[in-house]
């Protein structure tokens, strides 16, 4: 610890990724990337991309993505804001939004980046407990707050919520932001960006990390009423006016043109995800409902730690998390049919 640390950063403790290995011969199961390549016009993108180009700085609005994403959407660019990654997103809009003397509003076991933010920023969390069966139960966010947030699917626990009950908490705050991490929208759950129109405080941020294959770019986006897109735009300008270079806009927009490629790997991930809750249910684990590509489940009789260890002597990575009332569970991120039959045959 250096002399000339801050104050804040002397207390605070940082966000953990999950491990990136530097062997190539695991199954990697414990970060929720997608198996599968992205869409094959983001290779040609990269193969035929004018580097000439790559003296100059890219559009600070990306707006060619921004277009692509209106279009698809069925939004204005107004609407639309975009960072380096979704964590970046998140930064950006608990500097923007959070920043009161209300508490935030947040699930206890949940994406544990949020703390993180809450920590650096100075914003006072209060965490609601999830409820019997790991659901976020929002009527439990009826108090005086300064913003919500909650991912929908939840992470690590993987569970939707229905958008009638998202629809009602907007109703029930009208004055304040409520923010909807959907990062994993994509398998199984229905996004809420339908409300934006009708809702002026409501954000939604996506990643193109899951769904889209593209982790390696770090692309994020946010979908709100054009005044909370400003304050977005406002605080990123203070910040970094260029967050996404050029190839991550030109392979994003070409994973949005190939809307058959990205539906036909989401209905693989699903298919091979259900495969294997049934698989490992039937092994006598128990697995939480998921709309996500990843699976948390629990045995009554088994160490979760001790099977990670095991997995991973097997070289199979999977996720084990330490926070109490999720102690004894393994986050499963789903690949293959291939490394998933290698999966539950070792478990």
């Amino acid at each position: 610890m250096s002399k000339f640390w801050s104050p804040a950063i002397r207390s605070l403790v940082p966000y953990t990724p999950g491990e990136q290995p530097k062997v190539l011969d695991l199954i990697k199961l414990n970060t929720n990337e997608n198996p599968y390549p992205p869409a094959p016009g983001v290779t040609q993108v990269l193969r035929d991309f004018p580097t000439d180009r790559l003296r100059l700085y890219p559009d600070p609005d990306s707006s060619k993505l921004k277009t692509a994403l209106a279009e698809y959407h069925g939004l204005d660019n107004s609407q639309i804001f975009l960072g380096n990654g979704s964590d970046e997103v998140l930064a950006l809009a608990f500097m923007a939004f959070f920043r009161h003397n209300k508490p935030l509003l947040m699930p206890e076991t949940t994406y544990s980046f949020y703390e993180v933010y809450c920590d650096l920023l100075q914003i006072e969390p209060e965490k609601i407990p999830l409820d019997s069966e790991f659901r976020i139960n929002l009527d439990d966010y009826n108090r005086e707050n300064g913003g919500i947030i909650f991912a929908n699917p939840n992470a690590p626990t993987g569970i939707a919520l229905p958008i009638n009950r998202i629809e009602q908490l907007l109703q029930r705050h009208p004055d304040s932001l409520v923010l909807v991490d959907e990062a994993y929208v994509d398998f199984g759950a229905e996004t809420a960006i339908g409300l934006i129109s009708r809702y002026p405080n409501l954000l939604v941020t996506h990643t193109f990390s899951k769904a889209r294959s593209l982790a390696g770019m770090r692309i994020g986006a946010a979908f709100g009423h054009p005044d909370l897109i400003a304050g977005l735009e406002r605080v990123k300008n203070s910040f970094n006016s260029y967050p996404l270079d050029m190839l991550a806009v030109e392979t994003a927009t070409a994973s949005i043109a190939d809307d058959d490629y990205f539906k036909d790997v989401c209905q693989r991930i699903m298919h091979t995800r259900e495969h294997t809750t049934a698989a490992l249910t039937g092994k006598g684990f128990k697995v939480l409902p998921s709309a996500t590509n990843f699976i948390f489940v629990t045995h009554p009789e088994r160490d979760a730690l001790e099977m990670m260890q095991a997995l991973r002597a097997e070289k199979i990575l999977v996720r084990h998390f330490t926070r109490p009332g999720i102690n004894q569970f393994l986050r499963i991120s789903i690949g293959t049919d291939a490394e998933m039959a290698q999966l539950i045959e070792k478990l």
